[in-house]
């Protein structure tokens, strides 16, 4: 049976002062029911695509519809529609938890049993319910994640979006509230897009994945077909100097068996890509990952250049000579490691470890945005870009 699709984006863009393009043109739909994820490091617009579908922020051009609503003509139809679970703690810490949830549901105007039943539910569904009456203040980092949660669904939203869900909690509350957003989406009907700059969590959660770099759509698939498109098995490779690691790339430059090879930089994570080393042979199989190719062409000539420039700086140019390590892919992986091998034998190349594994979403990550996903948590400037939005919803608001 084919599912209807509950969020329609079209050529949504948001554009900052000083010409800061956050959002560029992206269109996509969400269908009910689905959990749907956004992939992208910190400032890939993400968390601003999430303001504008809450009706937070007001696009520049394009629109989009979530339930039948339009987010520019039917603001207060979207926000019954969906509930919302911020990237920073929102929470009164010096309420209860019932009480946290309580003052939410009085916001949403559900009736006083109506209000009690379901906050009874959402504690249980939480499994909350023996510290509901407990002053937040007491909980752990999980504990008020899962809090936050819970408050979202409170209205019977029909969708919700979660903003880096698991961010800055340990692996093992992590993978706890993993378990309990697939339980949610499948309990409560309820359609969720969530942001992540972690692709295990992606890969774990969501039915299908955008990844989003520099404000663009790069790659939309399920995440076995995203990983698909990376045929072959890569091979990572760290020298003990960048000299070393230029040696053997020139080496292996004209080698059939080598799709592609990506130098990974240290450090900052940048990754130069080198396209001309691929030397794919056109088949059916290859003409799949096509679509990733023509995306790349994007990344290539406007993506890295923009990352080199805007993030890392002027020293950034030699940056890509620095390097110590090369991701290889290619057939049959395990029977090039010996030729490898054999080729540096004899040399005075000192390779340091060699590592051997099927495409993971990191590495998908690198081939459509040309470098890796970078992990921190979020810097002072993601802060500051933060309160900007913040600061710039209120003003909009203002004028309404």
């Amino acid at each position: 049976m084919k599912r209807i699709s509950i969020i329609e984006v079209k050529e949504l863009t948001k554009v900052f002062d000083n010409n800061i393009r956050a959002v560029d043109g992206i269109s996509f739909t969400v269908k009910k029911g689905e959990i749907l994820g956004f992939l992208g490091p910190n400032g890939a617009g993400k968390t601003t695509t999430l303001n504008m579908l809450a009706t937070l922020l007001r696009p520049t051009s394009g629109t989009a519809s979530i339930n039948g609503y339009d987010i520019l003509k039917e603001p207060d139809g979207v926000r019954r529609s969906i509930g919302y679970v911020f990237q920073d703690p929102t929470l009164d810490l010096e309420l209860t938890g019932r009480e946290n949830l309580d003052f939410h549901g009085r916001i949403y105007g559900l009736e006083r049993d109506v209000r009690q039943q379901r906050i009874r539910e959402m504690l249980d569904t939480v499994n909350l319910a023996d510290r509901a009456d407990d002053f937040v203040n007491t909980y752990s980092g999980g504990m008020k994640r899962r809090l936050e949660i819970a408050r979202g669904l409170l209205h019977y939203p029909k969708v919700l979006f979660l903003d880096e869900p698991t961010l800055g909690l340990d692996p093992q509350t992590r993978r706890a509230i993993w378990e309990q957003i697939q339980r949610l989406n499948q309990e409560e009907s309820v359609t969720i897009i969530l942001t992540t700059h972690y692709t295990e969590e992606a890969d774990y959660l969501c039915d299908r994945i955008q990844i989003i770099d520099f404000g663009k759509i790069v790659a939309l698939d399920t995440p076995n077909k995203l990983k698909a498109r990376l045929e072959g098995d890569i091979v990572s490779l760290t020298f003990k100097t960048p000299q070393h690691a230029r040696q053997i790339q020139q080496m292996l430059e004209n080698k059939e068996w080598i799709r592609r090879i990506d130098k990974v930089a240290n450090g900052n994570h940048y990754v130069s890509i080198h396209p001309n080393i691929q030397k794919i042979q056109r088949s059916r199989r290859d003409e799949r990952a096509d679509g990733m190719a023509s995306n790349m062409s994007y990344v290539q000539a406007s993506g890295a250049e923009k990352f080199s420039k805007d993030m890392l700086g002027a020293d950034n140019k030699n940056v890509q000579h620095e390097s110590k390590r090369l991701n290889l892919l290619v057939d049959n992986g395990g029977s090039r490691v010996p030729e490898i091998v054999k080729l540096i034998h004899g040399t005075e190349i000192i390779l340091e470890s060699v590592e051997i594994h099927k495409p993971t979403l990191d590495d998908v990550f690198l081939t459509v945005t040309g470098r890796n996903i970078r992990q921190e948590q979020g810097s002072f400037m993601d802060t500051v870009r933060r309160h900007r939005i913040i600061r710039h919803a209120r003003g909009q608001r203002g004028k309404r």
